[in-house]
């Protein structure tokens, strides 16, 4: 009875790990800071200017990554969910509260980023997009 248990328990145990969708714990293509180079008509000198960039190097908790991004005013974090099926879910948005100048790129990112719902990388290039159309593309900030 023992040896059927302990059969069973491996099986569903082995089963369970394989179904798991979730990217792995660490990916280093995926797990990179990116730097936004396309996004919402902004131009890439406004981009590059701003220092916009999002950061996903932060710890990986039950397999979602804790992320931080940065538009040129407010520092923000969020959790987000990469899936192996090229699907994110992006989620719980917070950032500081600092009023800058210059806010339209903060604003319109903060409109849109938690609605991206796919990913795809691409040598050293990250793009999400949402089912409307819209989309942002980053480059691996440790590209040459």
């Amino acid at each position: 009875m023992k040896k059927i248990l302990l059969s069973l328990f491996a099986i569903l145990l082995v089963g369970s790990v394989l179904s798991c969708s979730a990217i792995p714990e660490k990916n280093p293509n995926l797990q990179r800071q990116w730097m936004l180079v396309s996004f919402d008509g902004f131009s890439k000198d406004q981009l590059i200017n701003h220092r916009a960039e999002v950061n996903l190097t932060a710890n990986i908790v039950q397999g979602k990554i804790q992320g931080s991004a940065y538009m040129g005013c407010n520092q923000m974090s969020f959790t987000s969910e990469f899936k192996k099926d090229g699907r994110v879910k992006i989620s719980n948005i917070v950032g500081t509260m600092k009023a800058c100048q210059d806010m339209a790129l903060e604003t319109s990112f903060q409109k849109k980023f938690d609605h991206m719902t796919k990913y795809s990388v691409e040598g050293h290039f990250l793009t999400l997009s949402d089912d409307q159309g819209n989309s942002m593309k980053f480059v691996a900030a440790d590209w040459d």
